[in-house]
């Protein structure tokens, strides 16, 4: 849990939030919250095998267009 306190009874909100928000940043509390926003299924090796494959295929063929000028 982070925490911020007051420096002293002048310190105005606005920067009392931005030490907050840059507290939350550095410990990585945001990036961990958007990682598990969605829940996502663990894929089998064989699964993630034919992704791989697929996903060569289409980076294969997408440069084969792109060499002879195509879109």
């Amino acid at each position: 849990m982070i925490q911020v306190t007051r420096k002293d009874n002048k310190e105005g909100v606005e920067n009392l939030i931005r030490r907050f928000n840059r507290k939350v940043a550095s410990a990585g509390v945001i990036a961990t919250a958007k990682n598990n926003e969605f829940f996502i299924k663990p894929l089998s090796k064989r699964e993630r095998r034919e992704k791989a494959i697929i996903r060569k295929s289409r980076k294969a063929e997408k440069m084969k267009r792109i060499r002879l000028g195509q879109k």
